[in-house]
C-alpha cells in the first residue's frame, strides 16, 4: 500500500542525533532524513558518531548532508555570520540536548519548529503524550516551544517510518539471486529453512541453537555482525559446538549489511530474530514472522514495554510464549520452533502488516504536523 503523497513545501531540516547504540538510534534517524530527502527536502543530520554510516548507508542520500555534532565553539563562530540559519523545523532524536549554542540561533531569529522524536513503544502512555508542547523555561531558548512526537501503533501516535516507494521495492526483490550475492562459508541448500539473528545476549540462545541443532529439517542460522556474532560464539562454545554448528544446524556469518541489504535479508529468510527499534520496524513490514529481542533495562521497564507490544500486535499465545523466555520475561525451555508453529506465525503477522499499512507512515505524519506549527 502507497503512503499518501503530501503537499508540503520543501523545508529545511535539522535533525540531531547523539548515539548510543549504532544500529539503533542512528539507523532511526537516516532511514527519516532519507525518506524526507527523498520527498523534496533538504537534510542536515548532526551526529556525534557517524561512523556506523560507512556500511549503514555507504552512498549517502542526495539531499541528506552529515556534520559532526556541533561543538560551542563552532556555533559561536556560526552565529557571527548573518548568513548562518538554522533550520524550518529541528528534530532533537531521542531526548538528546541540543548545544546551548545550538539553542540560542534557534531563538535569535524566527523560531523553528522544534520536534522532541521519542523512542518507539506501545505502551498507552505514547498517545496521551504525542503531540504534547514542552514550553522552555531556562536558558538560552527560554520563551520557545519543542513538542513531542511519539511513534506509535495506532492513529493517535506518531505512526511508523514507511518509505513510499517500500511495497514496490519489496515486490520486486529477487530473494534467489540476493541470497546467491552473499559472502557465505558455505552455499545455501534448497531445503534449508532461513533464520536470521540481531541480538543482544539472550539467555535463552544456547536453548535455541541447541534446539535448531536437532530439529527435524535442516536449518542456516544467518548472524549479524557485532554483538549477535560475538552472543554466538559464547554460546557454541558453552554448548561444546563447532563454530560453523551442528547436526541439522549450520551456522553464517554475515557481513555489515546496509539499510537496504538488512531490508532484504528480513524478506528472504523464513523467520527473523531482531532487536532494538528500528530493526522492529523492518521486520513489521517484512511480511515474515519475528521475535523481538528487547534493549534490556536494569530497572525492568522493558517488560512492561515488550507486553504493550504483545497486546497491540494481539501476538498468538505461542509467539508470546516465546518472547517471554527469549526475553528473559519468564524461566524454561524456548517452544519448539516447528514449520507448523512458523506458518502459524506469519500467518498472525501478514494481518498485524495489513493493519499497520493501511495507517499514515511516520514522516507523513511527521510533515503535517509541522505544517500546523508553522
Amino acid at each position: 500500500m502507497k503512503n499518501p503523497p503530501h503537499s508540503s513545501p520543501s523545508l529545511r531540516w535539522d535533525i540531531f542525533c547523539s548515539v548510543i547504540d549504532n544500529h539503533g538510534d542512528l539507523g532511526v534517524c537516516w532511514r527519516l532524513c532519507a525518506d524526507l530527502a527523498q520527498r523534496g527536502h533538504t537534510v542536515r543530520l548532526w551526529v556525534d558518531d557517524a561512523s556506523a554510516l560507512a556500511w549503514m548507508a555507504p552512498q549517502g542520500c542526495a539531499g541528506v548532508s552529515v556534520h559532526a555534532w556541533p561543538s560551542d565553539e563552532t556555533l559561536h563562530a556560526l552565529a557571527q555570520d548573518a548568513r548562518c540559519q538554522v533550520g524550518d523545523v529541528v528534530v532533537e532524536a531521542f531526548g538528546c540536548e541540543l548545544p546551548h549554542a545550538c539553542q540560542a540561533l534557534m531563538a535569535r531569529a524566527t523560531p523553528p519548529v522544534w520536534i522532541n522524536l521519542e523512542y518507539l513503544s506501545a505502551e498507552s502512555y505514547v498517545a496521551r503524550s504525542h503531540g504534547l508542547a514542552s514550553p522552555v523555561m531556562s536558558g538560552p531558548a527560554r520563551g520557545l516551544t519543542k513538542w513531542f512526537f511519539f511513534p506509535g501503533f495506532t492513529a493517535n501516535t506518531g505512526g511508523l517510518l514507511r518509505e513510499p516507494n517500500l511495497a514496490e521495492r519489496h515486490t520486486a526483490f529477487d530473494r534467489t539471486a540476493w541470497l546467491s550475492a552473499l559472502p557465505l562459508d558455505k552455499p545455501l541448500a534448497a531445503k534449508e529453512r532461513l533464520i536470521s539473528l540481531f541480538c543482544y545476549e539472550p539467555t535463552a540462545l544456547p536453548d535455541l541453537l541447541k534446539q535448531l541443532s536437532q530439529a527435524d529439517a535442516p536449518t542456516r542460522l544467518l548472524v549479524a555482525q557485532g554483538r549477535p556474532s560475538a552472543a554466538v560464539a559464547s554460546a557454541t562454545q558453552a554448548l561444546h559446538m563447532a563454530s560453523s554448528g551442528t547436526g541439522q544446524l549450520h551456522i553464517s556469518q554475515l557481513p555489515y549489511l546496509r539499510q537496504t541489504d538488512f531490508d532484504h535479508l528480513l524478506w528472504a529468510c523464513d523467520l527473523n530474530f531482531v532487536r532494538g527499534e528500528d530493526s522492529l520496524v523492518r521486520a513489521l513490514w517484512a511480511g515474515q514472522p519475528f521475535v523481538w529481542h528487547i534493549y534490556p533495562q536494569d530497572d525492568l521497564a522493558h517488560h512492561d514495554k515488550l507486553l504493550a507490544l504483545m497486546e497491540a500486535l494481539d501476538m498468538p499465545a505461542e509467539l508470546r510464549n516465546f518472547h517471554a523466555v527469549w526475553n528473559g520475561l519468564t524461566t524454561g525451555p524456548l517452544p519448539a520452533l516447528s514449520r507448523t508453529v512458523i506458518d502459524d506465525w506469519r500467518r498472525w503477522h501478514r494481518q498485524a502488516q495489513q493493519g499497520l499499512q493501511a495507517q499514515t507512515d511516520l514522516t507523513s505524519r511527521l510533515l503535517s504536523f509541522v505544517a500546523q506549527k508553522r
